[in-house]
């Protein structure tokens, strides 16, 4: 790292140096309307030596699927895009926690929202983002008076920049009323998930989750927490609609994804989720999630992709 930021990033199939990629002033704007983005993140294991990328292929997938909806050329394979990362990861040094960001975006061509280029281009860039799981972090919502995007308007299942307009609004909202964090419900009138994080919540020992057609991100973490609770926590798992009145009367909640991680919530419109502390589920999942993507867990090493620093050190 240097003057607080990365020596190299990826961009369009080659690696450069951070102060040489550079676009003109008028490129912004209409060329970030379509423009899909991944947030990866990879964790340091100061034991190993060792940063692994979690679930790496899973985002690059999504990428892949995200890049399909907008109509932009998928001119890298997963295979590529995963070799530039690893050695991105490499190259920058990156021996602590990382947040790994691809962005696919339409390059030059008829600068109005109707046309669009075939000129799909990609960068992809690395930078410091600490782990906050296990630090005793909570958080206050309040529910939203604004509607999560639903399927019909815009998909809200891929990572596309334009979403998170949707979520800014609502966190604007949450900051200025005195919250931490909001919570969206869906044109139905059912939870859909957090600004840039999907929700999950504790009822009589069960893990319920707003379903994949609530409106919601299709999140890998969530995903990952999921197999967790089911295969290795031996929970029930309910997958389904959710009242706004379950969160009021839930026994825990918490967001879910690549930055959120695990993210408890100890009240919600004033209502107090069950002690008002983190809760013993959330607990017990939190400290498996940690353990398995530092890989001091030696379970799910299939979401583990090492980058090759320990390798790096030893030669």
């Amino acid at each position: 790292m240097s003057s607080g930021h990365p020596t190299y990033l990826w961009w369009n199939g080659r690696q450069v140096r951070w102060e040489e990629a550079t676009v003109h002033v008028t490129e912004l704007g209409w060329s970030t309307v379509g423009a899909v983005f991944e947030g990866i993140r990879a964790y340091w294991n100061e034991e190993a030596g060792e940063a692994y990328v979690f679930r790496l292929r899973e985002h690059l997938e999504r990428l892949s699927r995200s890049m399909k909806l907008v109509r932009l050329e998928q001119k890298h394979s997963i295979d590529e895009l995963t070799a530039a990362i690893l050695q991105l990861l490499r190259d920058n040094d990156c021996r602590e926690d990382t947040y790994i960001n691809p962005v696919a975006y339409r390059g030059a061509g008829p600068r109005s929202f109707s046309g669009f280029s075939s000129d799909s281009q990609m960068f992809i860039a690395t930078r410091p983002m600490p782990s906050h799981l296990l630090t005793g972090k909570t958080v206050k919502a309040r529910v939203s008076s604004w509607r999560r995007i639903s399927d019909d308007v815009m998909p809200p299942r891929v990572k596309n920049i334009s979403n998170y307009r949707n979520s800014q609004l609502a966190s604007m909202e949450a900051a200025l009323d005195g919250y931490d964090v909001a919570i969206l419900l869906n044109t139905q009138g059912k939870v859909a998930e957090g600004p840039g994080a999907c929700l999950m919540l504790v009822r009589d020992g069960k893990l319920i989750t707003p379903d994949l057609t609530s409106s919601i991100l299709e999140s890998i973490t969530r995903d990952a927490l999921i197999q967790l609770a089911r295969d290795e926590l031996g929970l029930v798992v309910e997958e389904r609609t959710v009242d706004r009145t379950e969160l009021y009367i839930a026994d825990e909640v918490f967001l879910c994804g690549t930055a959120a991680e695990i993210t408890p919530i100890v009240e919600i419109d004033h209502y107090q989720v069950g002690e008002g502390t983190i809760g013993p589920i959330t607990r017990r999942l939190e400290q498996l999630f940690h353990d398995v993507l530092r890989g001091k867990d030696p379970r799910r090493a299939e979401w583990r992709t090492p980058v090759g620093l320990a390798q790096l050190a030893r030669a």
